[in-house]
């Protein structure tokens, strides 16, 4: 691998970094097919409809605490070697999870598998951003999150083949074959370089560091864009070095409002969740087959079409997540997958022929809406809403409030489906009509800004903007108006460059510059 430079070594990180997502991916779907196999409930004693919701979260349980200790863990270990642990950990309780005899073994390995994911999930985002050129990285968040879909379509696809398989392999196998995203990731990364900022960071002297930036960019240590990268990641770990955050300043101001950022960072995290998505991720067949009648094959079956549709839809947000802005996807897809939680709860409702098609057809309806809305977005905002102290901090800390919420929705999910029939779709309904309103009231525009215009929005004079707007939007949060102000003036600089100042004219060429590599290089 240390003859890889430019492009190549940058692959093959990001194959890595994809691995780790599509493990996520995999490890959410898988479980959809395991828990309607008669084999796998023999094998448990035949649980509740409770208990099958808590083995299936125990997994959320586990991401919590790995997300958490990722936060202690990354810094010291490094990008690489937390993401080699992470992978370790899935590989293990992977092996036992297809390999246990009892209900409580099973539990243990769900945890282990969790605690893996926390970890991957937690450092993979961060390994990807700091390889990655500053031009590439938008897009290539929302490629890692369809690499996560395509894992969660080959959970389907393994769920349905095994189907035909009578035996303990049908739920055995798909459980083990997670191990060979694992082990892609243990075979391959240990001959791939940590980042450059860690490297920087943590060595006596920048050789080793430059020598990484200088072959992710496939250029000689000498070269001045290599040189002036170095010195900008040199100035920024001095700055930390200097003002190192701490735990509590998670809470506190500090003069940026940091404290209301890392709310608004785990809100949008937990607020995912209460979408309802991981109703559909975890137990969509279990809703085609209790809910809709239908039989463990057909449910298999159109399980599978229902993440294929969701991998394509997927790629919509490639185009759509920087020209539109998240707040605007934010609110409007949310107000869409409550109408379509309206339509699924009243076409199931209505127990004809007819209403399971259209039951099925809001299911689709809805993860198209959640993956142009809520998907990629909320993984991007926390890292441009959180200011630079405590942005590894809250970054992990959101994910762990994902995970919970994770673990909320699976844990109730299947008595939910069974004592409340369709209204329990109307309950989520609700929920998304409470997220469209919280983004509306209180989240700021972060598309389209750079991390210190971000900075800026929290700490300009908001007396100007108190009495903006007219009616309802006088509720709104005043910091929202200034982020919708900026960028405003940030999309009409770069549509008129002659009212740019010197810097910003050099860093919009600069990213020309690396647009035009990409495409010959394409």
């Amino acid at each position: 691998m240390a003859s890889l430079r430019g492009p190549w070594l940058v692959a093959a990180i990001t194959s890595v970094c994809s691995m780790g997502f599509m493990l996520f991916g995999y490890d959410q779907g898988v479980m959809s097919g395991v828990v309607i196999s008669s084999y796998w409930l023999d094998t448990m004693g035949n649980p509740s409809e409770l208990v099958i919701g808590t083995i299936t979260a125990l997994y959320d349980v586990g991401a919590v605490v790995g997300a958490v200790l990722a936060a202690f863990t990354a810094e010291p270990l490094g990008r690489k070697r937390t993401l080699l642990l992470g992978a370790l950990l899935v590989a293990v309780g992977g092996l036992l999870m297809s390999a246990s005899l009892t209900r409580t073994q099973f539990m243990a390995a769900r945890v282990i598998v969790g605690i893996g994911i926390g970890y991957t999930t937690s450092v993979t985002p961060v390994y990807q951003s700091e390889i990655s050129a500053h031009e590439q990285r938008g897009w290539q968040v929302c490629c890692q999150l369809t690499t996560m879909l395509l894992g969660l379509l080959l959970a389907y696809c393994l769920n349905y083949a095994f189907y035909f398989h009578p035996g303990a392999a049908q739920w055995r196998f798909p459980l083990a074959f997670q191990c060979v995203f694992a082990i892609y990731i243990l075979a391959l990364a240990p001959f791939l370089p940590d980042t450059p900022r860690w490297l920087l960071r943590h060595d006596e002297t920048p050789d080793r560091g430059l020598s990484v930036l200088a072959r992710l960019r496939g250029k000689s240590e000498d070269d001045h864009a290599v040189q002036r990268e170095m010195t900008e990641i040199l100035n920024v770990i001095s700055l930390e070095s200097k003002e190192q955050g701490t735990w509590g300043d998670l809470f506190r101001s500090n003069g940026v409002s940091a404290n209301k950022r890392f709310y608004l960072a785990v809100g949008i995290q937990f607020m995912q969740q209460m979408s309802g998505i991981n109703i559909i991720t975890y137990f969509a067949p279990t809703l085609y087959k209790t809910t809709l009648g239908m039989s463990q094959e057909t449910a298999l079956l159109l399980g599978c079409f229902t993440q294929l549709w969701y991998v394509m839809a997927s790629f919509v947000t490639w185009y759509t997540i920087d020209r539109i802005g998240r707040r605007k996807l934010f609110i409007s897809m949310a107000l869409a997958m409550s109408v379509v939680f309206v339509g699924e709860a009243l076409a199931t409702a209505a127990g004809t022929p007819a209403g399971a098609v259209a039951a099925v057809v809001c299911l689709f309806l809805f993860e198209a809406c959640f993956t142009w809305g809520w998907m990629a977005c909320v993984w991007i905002y926390p890292p441009e809403i959180l200011p630079l102290r405590i942005r590894a901090k809250g970054s992990a800390l959101a994910a762990a409030a994902d995970f919970v919420g994770n673990w909320i929705v699976v844990e109730i999910t299947p008595i939910g489906i069974a004592k409340m029939g369709w209204q329990f779709f109307l309950v989520w309904a609700m929920f998304n009509l409470v997220n469209a309103v919280v983004v509306w009231l209180v989240y700021p525009e972060t598309g389209g800004l750079v991390l210190e215009a971000v900075d800026h929005v929290f700490t300009e004079d908001i007396e100007g903007h108190m009495l903006q707007g007219s009616g309802f939007e006088r509720l709104q949060w005043a910091r929202v108006r200034v982020a919708a102000q900026a960028v405003k003036e940030s999309k009409a600089r770069m549509r008129d460059p002659s009212i740019l100042d010197e810097s910003e004219r050099g860093l919009l060429e600069d990213a020309e510059e690396s647009s035009d590599d990409e495409g010959r290089l394409l």
